[in-house]
């Protein structure tokens, strides 16, 4: 995975090139220009690779700072629907309760009613004739 934001540099020289540089001989030694230039792209190159570790310390930086606060919103979303499952499992545990009540109330009393509506002088007529 690439970041858009990563800063594309250029290295000079790599590893194999610096082990295998030769340096031209001259009478008192090597060609202390050539010897200076070849140290001035080492130390750019090293300056760049210093650039692009900070800048990666403080991405890597920010990116776990941003995994802490995600995290404490995820425990806290868990906690808050943790919270709120036990309130609707009670709720429903009495609606379940109420209904069933409420069931046993219509067959009991229902019973009653009915045989009470049989006591009243209109459940006594018996005969087929009405009061009236």
């Amino acid at each position: 995975m690439e970041n858009q934001d990563t800063v594309n540099f250029k290295i000079q020289y790599g590893p194999k090139d610096i082990l295998d540089k030769d340096f031209t001989k001259k009478v008192r030694g090597y060609d202390p220009d050539e010897v200076d230039q070849f140290l001035d792209g080492i130390i750019r190159d090293y300056e760049s690779f210093v650039a692009e570790i900070d800048r990666l310390n403080e991405d890597n930086a920010r990116l776990l700072s941003r995994v802490d606060e995600l995290t404490k919103q995820l425990s806290v979303s868990k906690n808050v629907s943790t919270g709120s499952t036990p309130n609707t499992n009670a709720a429903a545990t009495n609606y379940d309760i109420l209904k069933r009540l409420s069931n046993l109330e219509r067959h009991v009393f229902g019973s009653k009613l009915a045989d009470r509506d049989d006591d009243t002088p209109a459940g006594n007529n018996r005969s087929g004739f009405d009061q009236y």
